[in-house]
């Protein structure tokens, strides 16, 4: 594959061009290298890539280039429909969609749950491009006849692992099939792992190229690794709070397994006078916003989320991502240290680790490549020993027993001589022995 090095090996409008020169996008990521011409070629895409590695420009700059190359003669219904599985995620693509299109005349709009009716009454009476929807609020347009589908000429689906999770698989079958018409879908997920994706993808998609970009090595230099050794919850607690009352903790999220979790930091930060907000499932949509824009426009510093409340959330100037809790798969590691060092600046990423979780460590450094870095903070040095360190300790009791006994076997007794020259040999009689009585 050709090594690209600038957008403008892409042959793009001048529109896109000026916009893309305008934000100081310099070297195109490895999902963009890898989507764009396939995509600008007319074929259907079924991608991953982990959070922040420029996944939505991917798909946005040759849907805007098509609509661009092929300019429609009269107003009509929507030619690109992107499907997001969260407000949040609809509403982000859809800034980036406005910011993108700039310098052009296309519309863009969104339909989303958590809207008025009236609020989308323009989607249907006016002349719109773009529009990003969720999949709930868009079908159920769709089957009231308000939402004309036959115009769309490409179909993106942002996020399909979390579709698939949210039980959204027959939803978008359903929008899949009422926009046949259509010549080019683009599937992106965060892994392709498993059957479920493929198997979704193959019903929807046509003879689709597969991609699957991790980030480059230059990406993820620039985001900053460490971990730090934890004994128990509380020390891990202490750890935590001692972390974030340094300067350099500006913007924060702090990633944990479980909903239960949450709160208990929530209560431990609030004690500590550390300002924090917090996302967890099932959370309505009101106070989801409301957590999102505390955080986002410095109201507090630090945003405690599981990974299902926090998939898909976009927002600028994260200066740190600390998991409290590893993730149980690498690759949601690599989605969640993407929040950080998004584009073109620096991050840091830090996790912290007991003992139970240090299997789980290596599995992650064998996955991105690269050692992670100990770090430790002088007055909460961890009492205990690393498993590795433990692991050795056992090893080296276990091989002096076995060399000690090996020492005793090789004690030797001593013998006469005469004892053990014959051994082994047939003995001869004696000449008394010899003679035979008669």
């Amino acid at each position: 594959m050709t090594t690209v090095t600038d957008f403008r090996a892409f042959d793009l409008d001048e529109a896109l061009m000026k916009v893309i020169q305008e934000k100081e996008f310099k070297v195109p990521t490895d999902i963009q290298i890898q989507t764009i011409p396939a995509a600008l070629d007319a074929r259907d895409i079924m991608g991953s890539s982990p959070t922040g590695t420029g996944k939505t420009l991917a798909f946005l700059i040759p849907a805007i280039q098509h609509l661009l190359d092929f300019p429609r003669r009269k107003p009509g219904p929507p030619r690109i429909l992107i499907l997001a599985p969260t407000r949040e995620l609809a509403m982000q693509i859809a800034d980036q969609a406005k910011q993108m299109t700039k310098y052009t005349d296309l519309s863009v709009a969104t339909i989303t749950g958590g809207v008025a009716y009236m609020n989308h009454v323009e989607v249907f009476s006016k002349n719109q491009d773009i529009v990003i929807a969720t999949t709930g609020r868009l079908l159920q347009y769709i089957k009231e006849e308000n939402f004309d589908c036959r115009a769309v000429e490409m179909l993106i689906l942002d996020e399909a692992d979390r579709m698939l999770d949210m039980g959204f698989a027959q939803d978008v079958e359903t929008i899949s099939a009422e926009t046949r018409w259509r010549k080019q879908t683009l599937l992106f997920s965060a892994t392709l792992e498993g059957h479920d994706v493929y198997d979704f993808a193959k019903r929807i998609l046509n003879d689709p190229i597969e991609i699957n970009a991790d980030p480059s090595r230059r990406e993820r230099k620039k985001i900053q690794q460490f971990y730090y050794r934890a004994d128990n919850i509380e020390h891990k607690t202490a750890l935590l709070i001692n972390l974030l009352q340094q300067e350099a903790c500006q913007k924060v999220v702090v990633f944990v397994r479980k909903r239960e979790r949450v709160h208990e930091l929530v209560t431990a930060l609030h004690q500590a006078g550390i300002r924090s907000s917090y996302l967890e499932g099932e959370m309505v949509q009101v106070k989801r916003n409301e957590a999102i824009k505390r955080l986002q426009n410095g109201t507090v510093s630090v945003l405690v989320a599981t990974d299902v409340a926090a998939r898909g959330i976009d927002i600028d100037d994260i200066s740190h991502v600390i998991n409290f809790d590893l993730p149980r798969t690498a690759d949601v590691y690599l989605h969640r240290i993407g929040r950080t060092a998004r584009a073109g600046k620096k991050g840091t990423a830090i996790a912290l680790v007991e003992a139970h979780d240090y299997d789980l460590l290596k599995k992650i450094e064998r996955y991105v490549h690269e050692p992670i870095k100990m770090r430790v903070i002088e007055a909460l040095k961890p009492k205990s020993k690393t498993p590795a360190e433990s692991k050795k300790k056992k090893l080296s009791q276990k091989a002096k027993i076995k060399k000690q006994d090996k020492k005793e076997e090789k004690k030797k007794i001593k013998e006469r001589h005469r004892d053990t020259k014959n051994i082994g040999k047939r003995r001869k009689p004696t000449k008394q022995e010899s003679i035979q009585p008669i």
